[in-house]
């Protein structure tokens, strides 16, 4: 029974109690704090056990989208898992105890379906071939929600193809993988079994958008230089990137950082001389000043781009 239920049943049983004695009636203004002593008194004798399924909350950004997921941990302990303890063909809470919650600070793309801003249940019907996920809009359900679950109350659900896992998972788990910066798998594994579905955000709006007010409203050196390299890191809107590079050198002067994304905008414009004469002097900058790593990078790519 959750402390809720047991306090709000104890409370009750006390007021029943107390209506049902014939007593002064200005004895049962009394009421709140006899209730709040023999609440007290209970409390001390309910014992905090572990749960046998510890929760876990699992933080993660993908790009500027924040992710929250609560859920709780069971393990195999020599069981049969998949088809037994976890039955195909039925709704299962995706770990343990309560329902697994997943809060996604940003509308989001979930195995290619839209999917707004918010709190949601995590739940699965797995099959032996193929899984349904179900992404749902109540969040306190206990468990699978038993009767209480409806299904039109679902905000989405899709299939996805079970995979084996190579090494035995003995407690399952949710995490993140294969990232970009507008991307992530979702991963659930336990047992022998893998499953997993692409999150999808649109980080590059969001940057784009703040990139420019920042550039409208504080122009400065960094300014210019953190928007071109974003750029550069995306592959995208070259031609621009090098506007802004310009700007970043008027302000600050030769600086290695600047320099070396220079160089690999050129390179990827296929402006290979002009893209070394910039790595070079990013070298010699880098070398000055005890850089060490950027003088291997830049070494690096001149060789690279000299047989191009």
């Amino acid at each position: 029974m959750k402390e809720e239920e047991y306090i709000d049943n104890c409370l009750f049983s006390i007021r029943q109690f107390f209506d049902g004695l014939i007593i002064n009636p200005k004895m049962k203004k009394l009421f709140p704090l006899i209730a709040f002593l023999l609440l007290n008194i209970t409390s001390f004798s309910q014992i905090n056990f572990p749960r046998i399924s510890p929760s876990c909350t699992l933080k993660q950004t993908i790009g500027l989208t924040d992710i929250i997921v609560e859920y709780s941990r069971p393990a195999v302990r020599s069981r049969k898992i998949m088809g037994e303890l976890v039955p195909y063909g039925r709704i299962w809470r995706v770990g343990a105890n309560e329902s697994t919650k997943f809060s996604i600070s940003d509308s989001c793309k979930i195995n290619g379906h839209k999917v707004p801003a918010g709190t949601y249940a995590l739940y699965a019907i797995p099959q032996k071939d193929e899984w349904t996920i179900i992404i749902h809009k109540i969040t306190d359900h206990w468990g699978d929600g038993r009767t209480n679950y409806n299904p039109e109350e679902d905000q989405l659900r899709f299939t996805v193809i079970p995979e084996p896992l190579k090494d035995f998972q003995e407690a399952f788990t949710i995490e993140f993988n294969h990232f970009s910066h507008d991307a992530a798998d979702m991963e659930w594994r336990w047992e022998n079994t893998l499953i997993r579905f692409r999150i999808e955000v649109d980080t590059d709006a969001k940057v784009m958008a703040e990139i420019y007010r920042q550039i409208k409203e504080n122009p400065t050196a960094d300014t210019y230089y953190q928007s071109a390299r974003y750029l550069q890191e995306e592959e995208k809107m070259p031609d621009q990137a090098l506007v802004w590079l310009e700007k970043a050198h008027e302000l600050a002067g030769d600086k290695y950082y600047i320099h070396r994304v220079w160089a690999l905008v050129l390179a990827q414009k296929e402006e290979y001389k002009e893209a070394i004469i910039h790595a070079r002097k990013s070298m010699e900058i880098a070398d000055s000043l005890g850089k060490d790593e950027f003088v291997r990078m830049n070494q690096k790519s001149i060789e690279a781009w000299k047989e191009k």
